[in-house]
C-alpha cells in the first residue's frame, strides 16, 4: 500500500480487491510450505503419527481452512496499519494471547478457572486439539466441528470487512 504498487494495480482493468485475494492465496501457499517443512522435520526427529489417510485429509483441510481465515484477518490488519512494523506488532498482539492461552502447550483443564474458560472457547484450542488428536489417532470430540465453525465465522466477518476497508482506503 505504501510503495505505489496498489496505485499501479488500480490503473489496470482488474477487480479492486484482486490484490487482497492474491495476498491471501499467497499466504495460504507460503503457510502450506512452512507446515510441510515442520512436519518433515518432526518426522525426521522421530515423530510418528497414527493418523489414517482420511485423518490426514481432515488435518490438511483444517489447516488450510484455518490458515485461510487467519490470512483474511491479517489482510484486515494490513489494510488498517500504516507501516509494515505496525502490521507485525498488531498481528503479534492478536496471535500471542490466542496461542499462549490455548491448548497448544498445556491442557486447558490444568489452567486456572478464568483462563480455562477463555482457552476452551477460542479457535486455536479447537484447531490444535483436533489436529493433535487426529494425528495421534484419538477421538476428536467436537473439536473438529468447532474448529470449522470458528474458521467459517472468521471468514464471514473478515472477508467483507477487509474488502470494504481496502475499497475505502484505495478510493481515497
Amino acid at each position: 500500500m505504501q510503495k505505489g504498487i496498489v496505485d499501479r494495480f488500480r490503473s489496470l482493468p482488474m477487480s479492486n480487491i484482486a490484490v487482497l485475494n492474491g495476498h491471501v492465496v499467497s499466504d495460504l501457499f507460503r503457510n502450506a510450505i512452512s507446515t510441510l517443512v515442520m512436519l518433515t522435520a518432526g518426522l525426521a526427529i522421530g515423530f510418528r503419527s497414527h493418523a489414517s489417510f482420511t485423518s490426514w485429509l481432515e488435518i490438511a483441510g483444517l489447516l488450510m481452512l484455518f490458515t485461510f481465515a487467519f490470512s483474511w484477518l491479517a489482510a484486515i490488519v494490513g489494510v488498517f496499519a500504516k507501516s509494515v512494523e505496525a502490521v507485525q506488532w498488531l498481528t503479534f498482539v492478536l496471535v500471542f494471547p490466542l496461542t499462549f492461552a490455548s491448548g497448544a502447550f498445556v491442557p486447558p483443564e490444568s489452567m486456572p478457572h478464568y483462563l480455562r474458560i477463555f482457552a476452551v472457547n477460542q479457535p486455536i484450542t479447537h484447531v490444535i486439539v483436533a489436529i493433535r488428536n487426529l494425528m495421534l489417532g484419538l477421538p476428536t470430540g467436537d473439536h473438529v466441528r468447532f474448529a470449522v465453525l470458528w474458521s467459517v465465522a472468521i471468514l464471514i466477518v473478515a472477508m467483507p470487512l477487509a474488502a470494504m476497508q481496502y475499497r475505502r482506503k484505495t478510493s481515497n
